[in-house]
């Protein structure tokens, strides 16, 4: 499994960004994805989440509404739509895979342990 999560950058109060998230080492297809981040002083966050069959996405609280979370598997790749963002967001972004394979089609963890193969993360720089 080789994750890696691009498209971060630095970015007014306000603005957008995409992150996307690439498995070079296999196919996404039976596994969720979920992105994370890590802001200085804080612990790893939950961001957001979404089954292999995009039935189910789970977004925390601070991103409800802002963020999106979308999948193309035949791309191997999953997208973090981010609006209106708000310098809270600053904080490296981190996309992840659990090593389970999600029979239902609806698996989307949200716990960090649940987790077993990360990316390494990307920048998002928000300035008010």
């Amino acid at each position: 499994v080789q994750l890696q999560a691009f498209g971060g950058g630095l970015v007014q109060a306000g603005g957008s960004l995409t992150l996307s998230c690439a498995d070079s080492g296999r196919t996404f297809s039976r596994h969720p994805i979920g992105w994370f981040r890590l802001a200085p002083g804080k612990e790893r966050e939950f961001v957001a989440a979404i089954s292999w069959r995009r039935d189910t996405m789970r977004y925390s609280d601070s991103v409800k509404g802002r963020f999106t979370i979308s999948r193309d598997n035949g791309k191997n790749t999953v997208y973090l739509q981010m609006n209106s963002l708000k310098p809270e967001d600053t904080a490296v972004y981190y996309c992840a895979a659990p090593d389970a394979v999600d029979y239902s089609g609806n698996y989307a963890p949200v716990r960090p342990s649940e987790y077993a193969f990360w990316g390494q993360g990307t920048l998002v720089t928000v300035s008010s």
